[in-house]
This record gives structure tokens, sequence and C-alpha cells, in this order.
């Protein structure tokens, strides 16, 4: 039996495992039997009874030789490798690295061959040329497809929601459309991003601009992955930012008012993107959970290289005390999580078979800045232990058990039942740079990091060292 960690991005994996001989399938699995179910009374004093080994790991991260190690690895990684998009060379260095920087750290590390996608970007640009000329800081979204050689040149359509664009469908036909979305939440606006560019095609847009996923802006755009609709025309589709979407929009206001005000909306806008396409290519998965793979914008320190590093370093904390659960930790790195969860898929297609094996499933995909609490969907049974796991965390004031754990690469196992928790930190500033030029190690705080790897290795070790696994 063994704990499957789930972070981010990467194709390998690495584990530390308890003392008794397993076989191939039972180390990729996390634990998941119910004996007898004991007493909560029996559970909770079983559950207390880590609270010495917890402080260790805890002063280790946090005050002891470890300390801000998390931070160290991550900037050298970033540094040196840079972004890490589905398919380059950059990712390719990056299992390597990881690989070699694992390995030399003690840890069983292995490759797993996936297939996965990789998209091309070049050179792109668009501009507003009446009735003034203005240059569009743009991102091409992952998957779109390019202009033709000489670009779009086209009158503008500016609306702000789906709704809009069906009542003034016959405005669309020949045009861009310029989506100028409020950000109303992640969850709910990234809708206009995967989906903008079949809508606007099926009311006769030749393209469509789309304002930046983020709740905060300095003129910054950001990318990430459309998704076009089956038997729907493929039109260009790249991302503007949110001042340029506004200023577009109050312009276009203007326009609808007298015929004075005519003159200033935004009329023509040409749009040049190059041809791109989806090729595969084979790489590999690592166990953690974090994925390793990132946009090709910025160094992907926070989207997830903070995932992937604090999940090989709660191995790290574990292996350094001499602590030998009874059953498997792996730390994953997932690849091509920003295509959808490609690598994270095919592991779960791979290994279901050994699906009562696994015990719990984690990823951390939000950044890693201060941790608040601790996401956990399973069982009330399940979730009656975990409450008492989270308690083990009083030295850093992480004591909160929330609902709905989530993750890309974790929700196959989730869906199929298997328990499963993500990390909830501090996270308003999380979109202000999420893919995007911004995320870099600027982002990112070493005592931040120093906590976040603290409350994954307790977590990871007491479950994975409890006497029956948790309940289904």
């Amino acid at each position: 039996m063994a704990l499957l960690f789930l972070f981010m991005f990467l194709s390998m994996l690495s584990s530390v495992c308890d003392c008794h001989p397993q076989s191939a399938g039972s180390m990729r699995s996390m634990a998941v039997s119910n004996h007898t179910a004991r007493k909560g009374s029996d559970v909770a004093a079983e559950v207390a009874g880590y609270a010495d080994v917890a402080k260790q790991i805890i002063d280790l991260a946090v005050f002891g030789a470890a300390q801000n190690r998390s931070y160290k690895r991550l900037a050298d990684f970033t540094d040196t490798i840079g972004n890490r998009v589905s398919g380059s060379q950059n990712l390719e260095m990056a299992i390597k690295y990881m690989y070699n920087a694992m390995t030399q750290d003690g840890l069983n590390v292995y490759l797993e061959p996936v297939k996965i996608p990789h998209w091309v970007r070049g050179k792109e640009s668009a501009e507003m040329i009446a009735p003034r000329a203005k240059r569009l800081a743009i991102l091409g979204l992952g998957s779109s497809v390019g202009t033709p050689p000489e670009g779009i040149k086209a009158e503008v359509l500016v609306v702000q929601s789906f709704d809009e664009l069906k009542q003034r469908a016959s405005e669309a036909i020949g045009r861009i459309v310029v989506f100028n979305q409020p950000f109303v939440s992640y969850g709910e606006t990234v809708a206009y991003r995967a989906y903008g560019a079949s809508e606007a095609a099926k009311v006769g847009a030749v393209a469509t601009l789309i304002r930046s996923i983020t709740p905060f802006s300095i003129n910054s755009p950001h990318t990430g992955l459309q998704d076009y609709q089956d038997g729907v025309k493929r039109i260009p589709s790249a991302c503007i930012t949110v001042e340029d979407a506004e200023l577009m929009w109050r312009m276009a206001q203007r326009g609808r008012g007298s015929w004075s005000d005519s003159q200033w909306e935004p009329r023509l806008c040409r749009m040049l993107t190059p041809s791109t396409q989806w090729l595969r290519y084979q790489a590999g998965n690592t166990l953690s959970s974090g994925h390793l793979d990132s946009w090709d914008v910025g160094q992907g320190a926070m989207d997830d290289g903070g995932g992937a590093m604090i999940s090989w370093e709660a191995l790290s904390l574990i292996k350094e005390l001499g602590l030998r659960p009874r059953r498997t930790l792996r730390a994953v790195l997932w690849t091509a999580e920003e295509q959808g969860g490609v690598g994270a898929q095919q592991y779960f297609d791979l290994h279901k078979v050994n699906m009562s094996n696994f015990d719990l499933v984690m990823e951390s995909d939000l950044g890693t800045f201060t941790p608040e609490a601790l996401q956990f969907t399973g069982s009330d049974a399940a979730r009656k232990v975990m409450a008492e796991v989270v308690k083990l965390l009083a030295p850093i004031n992480t004591t909160k058990l929330e609902a709905h754990g989530e993750g890309t690469d974790i929700s196959p196992w989730l869906k199929a039942g298997v328990p499963g928790a993500s990390l909830h930190v501090a996270d308003s500033r999380y979109f202000w740079f999420h893919h995007s030029e911004g995320d870099t190690m600027s982002v990112q705080d070493p005592q931040e990091m120093n906590l976040c790897s603290a409350l994954w290795a307790v977590v990871a070790y007491v479950v994975a060292d409890l006497q029956d696994m948790l309940p289904r």
C-alpha cells in the first residue's frame, strides 16, 4: 500500500517507502482498506500520539537546518530552467534536472512515459488602428490557430458577456469580438477564455480578443488554455490587458451615443498571430503532487514550481528525520497539467487497477503563500480522521479543515472515490500573476514556503503511518 502525493508538473516519480518489500503496483498506490472500524476516540488518541513527531517536522522545516530550503531549490530550478511549456526542450531539461536532484537527495526516483501535447507560440501582435493608433499587449491562447500571414484587419464589436454577444449577434459577422467581461472569480470568469472563440465564431466573428482573467493588472496580459468546440470554425484568440479591454469598452459606449461621439468608437483592429499546431511528445511523470510544466511566460515559479518543490521537500524532511511510514509516500511531478491534466489522466488510466491501495491524494496548485487550511474531499468518517490530523499543525496555526479538496491532477482519483486534499493558502494575489510574465521568483517568500512544506510533510507522514487507511 502507498500514499500518493500529487503536486504539480513533471514526469517522474520519487518515493519514501516503509521497510517492507512492495510490488511495483502497490508502490504506485495510496492506501485504501477499511478493516474494522475503530471508535473515533481511539483514532483521535492515535493521531494525538504523533504530536512530538509533527513538531520535529515543523521545527526542521521552519526553524532548523531545512529552513528556506524549498525556496532555494525553487529559485535554483526556475532561474536555471525558466518556463516549461508542455513538450518543450525546457520541460525536458526540467525533468532531467529534477530527476538528478531528487536522486542525489537519496530518494527512489523513476520516470514514467506519457504522451503530451505541444503548442508552439510565435511572434504575435495586435493594434487598434481607428479611431487612433494604439498597440495592444497580447498573449495568444494555448491551442489557438494563427491568422493568415498578413493578419486580420476587421471592425470591432466590444461586449461584456456571452448574453450580450447573443443579443448583438448580427453585429458580430466579419468582426473581431472583444470580450470585456468583469472578473467575478477565476472559476466563473475563465469560461470567456475557454469558450470565447467558439461562441464568437458561432455568430460569424473572425477573431477574438479576451480581457485577461485577473482581478488586478499593470497592463499585463495573461495566457492560458482555450477549448475549441467540435463542429465550430476555429478562429484566432488572444488575451489582452484589463486596461485595453476597458479602454475599448468606454470608447464603444461613446460610439453608441450621439453622432459626434461615434468618431471615438474603436472601429478597426489588426491582429497578427502565427500559424500554430499541436504536436505530441513523450515525456514522463513524477509522483509527489505538483505539476512541473508551466506556460511559456514568466518562470512558472508560483504555478506550479512551488507546489512541486514542497512535494519534494516533504519527502526530504521525512527522510532526514529517519521516519519510515507504514505505507509508501510518493511525490508526483505531473506533466501537461496546463493542457488539461494530460499526464495525470494517463497515470490514472494506467494505475487505477490498484485503486484500492490508494489512501490519499494531495495536490498543491494555487500557490505556496501562507497556509490557511487543508481542504479535504472524502467520507464523513475520513473527514473526522483528517480533522484530528490537522490539529497537529497547531504550532504553525493551521488547524482548519475545509471542504472540497481539489486539483486538476487529482480530480480523476477524487471522482473515483479516493480521498483527496489540497492546500488552501492566502491566495488573494495568486491571479495577479497567474499565467503571465509576472509569475517569477519575486512573488515567492521563503518563510511562507517553509510553512507550506511543514504542513505538507506532517499530513503526508501521519496519514501514511496510521494503523488504518482512511475510510472510503
